[in-house]
């Protein structure tokens, strides 16, 4: 038998197939790796493909479902980012420094995922140790857009938001930094979410930036997405940033109406340099939120404009110290054609990395190196603090924030890899989240020149559920979400 339409199947819709005994985990995996081999080719979502892993997860989810211990995710095909930790399949950030290495451990979302029941299709393709907005710098190949094969799918996540959007898995896990799940999301014309910092374990995440690293799902709906939050959201303690909370059942808050929910518009978000059809798009979307009783507001949050500046000093900061490890010693690459230990450690991460890489780690070096460490990364830590604060005092008087995704539509390839300050702008309305630890989410709200628009919301700190219950409302009233790029 088989399942109907898997190109364009959701999670929840695959659950209910799966539980009328209308199609097996087997046939729904097996049609997903149809859809791989048909379209990867163009696509080159993954780094990764696990066919044996998949059949074997998914016979193992067939017997579950049959005894009745299936949960919301039991046999249901799904990808992650292939900077996830995975015990038994390689993990490489799309880094030659990483090729070879198989990890020993599995990730606390992947081992989530699994007890749930979880299918897993293969690892996405990513920029170098998550560090790009475009998926153009892995050390492998770039990923394309299944909207349009010339143009990019967004970064760091870019393999992620490709696959989901070309049916090639039915959700996969991102990693945000500052904005690596939403931005992509927003180019792919999916739903991508960025959760509070600390909701989602960061155990077995291979760092970038570890005060600014979040995980987050990547779905074909809002639905999906608080499905998925609530699958791997929770205390870890082998993670000592994982907030302690009980987890909610997301999917409960997701409501239609937005009768009395005050939302804020703040005018630095609509910058120069935003593109007139992508402003359009967000600016009816607003209207939307008003027909559906929302209280809309214009605000200034004034110190976000410094958050771009902030975010390429710390982040590269943490950067230059978390890569660090990578020496050629324990495990990774390791040049061969060296003549003692400082040589071989010099080769191994000039070889190693590619050129974004080793540009982040020379300017977080520089940061915070003797003399320039106060002028430039402790000042950036005092300006995070008053972001925080400013966005802190913005949700005393709104319960979310409405604004772009993205200042553009999906860009051509090439475009901007030599200049590397217009490719860093394309974060500039996602990064804030990061730098005060706030919760983002970016759903499809236009087409502009047959390619996906994002609208994005932000809320406070451990505001998930009312920022799920806006997205929801805003797709349920638009058909936006039920578009797919004809591949």
């Amino acid at each position: 038998m088989q399942p109907p339409d898997v190109v364009h199947m959701t999670a929840h819709e695959a659950r209910g197939l799966l539980d009328r005994g209308e199609v097996s985990s087997v046939e729904l995996t097996q049609a997903v790796l149809d859809r791989i081999h048909e379209v990867e080719d163009k696509v080159k979502a993954f780094v990764t493909v696990t066919d044996e892993l998949a059949l074997e997860q998914a016979r193992r989810a067939d017997e579950r479902i049959a005894s009745g211990d299936a949960q919301p995710l039991t046999g249901v095909p799904m990808q992650l980012k292939d900077n996830m930790c995975t015990r038994g399949v390689a993990t490489t950030c799309s880094s030659r420094m990483l090729q070879n290495f198989v990890p020993t451990y599995s990730a606390t979302v992947t081992r989530r995922l699994y007890e749930q029941g979880a299918v897993l299709m293969g690892k996405g393709n990513l920029d170098e140790f998550a560090m790009g907005s475009s998926t153009e710098n892995s050390g492998f190949f770039p990923t394309r857009n299944p909207w349009d094969l010339e143009r990019v799918p967004g970064g760091s996540s870019g393999g992620p938001a490709a696959a989901v959007a070309a049916g090639e898995c039915v959700y996969s896990l991102g990693s945000d930094t500052g904005g690596s799940v939403r931005q992509p999301a927003a180019l792919c014309g999916v739903v991508g979410m960025k959760p509070t910092y600390g909701v989602v374990s960061r155990y077995g995440l291979v760092a970038f930036a570890s005060s600014l690293d979040q995980i987050g799902p990547i779905t074909k709906d809002v639905t999906d997405c608080a499905i998925v939050l609530s699958a791997v959201a929770g205390h870890d303690p082998a993670d000592s940033t994982s907030i302690r909370f009980d987890v909610p059942d997301y999917a409960a808050a997701l409501k239609k109406d937005l009768s009395g929910l005050r939302i804020g518009v703040p005018e630095e978000y609509f910058i120069e340099g935003l593109e007139k059809g992508v402003e359009g798009a967000v600016r009816q979307a607003i209207d939307v939120l008003k027909d559906l009783g929302a209280e809309i507001q214009e605000t200034s949050l004034p110190h976000t404009g410094y958050a771009l500046a902030v975010y390429y000093i710390l982040a590269p900061s943490e950067a230059s110290a978390n890569l660090a490890r990578y020496d050629g010693v324990k495990y990774g690459y390791a040049a061969q054609d060296a003549g003692s230990m400082w040589d071989a450690l010099e080769k191994t991460r000039q070889q190693g990395f590619g050129p974004e890489v080793k540009r982040r780690i020379m300017l977080g070096t520089y940061a915070l190196s003797a003399g320039y460490h106060d002028a430039y990364y402790i000042k950036a830590q005092k300006v995070r603090t008053l972001i925080r604060q400013e966005l802190q005092e913005a949700f005393t008087r709104f319960d979310a924030l409405v604004m772009p995704t993205s200042p553009s539509v999906a860009f051509r390839l090439g475009d901007k890899m030599d200049d590397p300050v217009q490719m860093y702008l394309n974060d500039i309305l996602t990064m804030p989240a990061n730098i005060a630890g706030i919760p983002g989410i970016s759903v499809p709200c236009g087409v502009v020149d047959g390619l996906p628009v994002g609208l994005q919301f932000m809320a406070n700190a451990m505001g998930e559920e009312t920022l799920l219950r806006v997205a929801y409302a805003y797709e349920q009233a638009t058909q936006w979400h039920t578009l797919r790029p004809n591949l």
